[in-house]
């Protein structure tokens, strides 16, 4: 594509990828507002999963939802350094967009898992393979040294119930809870889907963010920001990857305080200097702006070295 083209295109859709990734982010942090799910340990969790399952629907769903939109404004940023460069692998293309769809996916299968252990667990047919007499030898080692006031509290026991059976008790049931996680059906097939997606997402973008960085399309922060991403994402610390979209949902309208790089609007590839590059202009531009002396050239080239 000649630059006029590759502007045209980018300018059509540059506020449709840009909705896409803030659209993206808010649906990342509406689940932290609308979940009802809370509990201190595994055994309260999946009790409160199960008595608010619509909820966890509701914010798998969303977060899916928002995975998917995320394919959009990479994709974008793929093909904007696609149309700069035929180096660029156009093939990587693919799992630029598949990638997300993928974490969406085992997102989804995920909060489904959750509500399969949480059924199971608050039905009864979840056992602990934690033994009695390990549980107490635990907890009676967090006792000494805790302190039975401060030990008291944590074990929260019912009515007529030692500090220490509360203890033991809460440690078999998180026990049992999370042995109703690991053996749910669709626990493997969401650990799975969400493995390959966060690796293909972390390839795919570290490609992309790489080519456009080398293309001008990125400064050298954001595309060194973008390509950690993809490791962020798959550890689980989506807050970045809220901060970098909201970054390219900016950059693509054109709404940043420096505007977008020099690239974007020439519609073709201007690399960002090296540091040797801008030594070596202003170096010249130095000897540009230095009088012509008299003498003889020989003595002013010593001159210089002296200096």
């Amino acid at each position: 594509m000649s630059p006029q083209a590759t502007r045209e295109w980018e300018a059509r859709w540059a506020l449709p990828a840009a909705l896409a990734a803030f659209a993206a982010v808010v649906l990342l942090l509406v689940p932290g507002f609308v979940s009802s799910v809370s509990g201190s340990g595994e055994a309260e969790i999946l009790r409160s999963v199960d008595a608010h399952n619509g909820s966890v629907t509701l914010t798998s769903l969303l977060q899916a939802i928002a995975f998917f939109l995320l394919a959009i404004p990479l994709v974008y940023l793929f093909r904007a350094a696609r149309a700069r460069s035929e180096r660029v692998l156009p093939q990587m293309i693919v799992l630029a967009a598949v990638a997300p769809l993928l974490i969406g996916v085992g997102t989804f299968i995920l909060g489904q898992a959750r509500q399969e252990a949480a059924e199971h667990f608050v039905a009864g047919e979840a056992k602990p393979t934690l033994s009695q007499a390990k549980a107490h030898e635990e907890c009676s080692s967090e006792q000494k040294d805790e302190g039975k006031k401060e030990f008291a509290e944590e074990a929260e026991p019912e009515k007529g119930e030692t500090a220490l059976a509360a203890c033991e008790r809460k440690k078999r049931e998180d026990d049992a809870a999370s042995n109703a996680v690991s053996d749910a059906s669709l626990n493997t097939v969401a650990g799975v889907v969400t493995l390959a997606g966060g690796l293909l997402f972390a390839i795919s973008l570290f490609y992309t963010c790489l080519w456009a960085m080398r293309l001008g399309l990125l400064t050298r922060f954001w595309g060194s920001l973008g390509m950690a991403l993809g490791i962020a994402v798959l550890i689980g610390f989506v807050v970045l990857a809220i901060v970098w979209f909201l970054y390219l949902g900016l950059l693509y309208l054109g709404k940043l305080p420096g505007g977008k790089p020099p690239a974007w609007e020439a519609g073709e590839a201007l690399p960002w200097p090296t540091p040797g590059d801008k030594a070596a202009a202003e170096l010249e531009a130095g000897e540009a702006d230095e009088p012509n002396e008299p003498g003889d050239p020989e003595e002013k080239r010593k001159r210089k070295q002296r200096e």
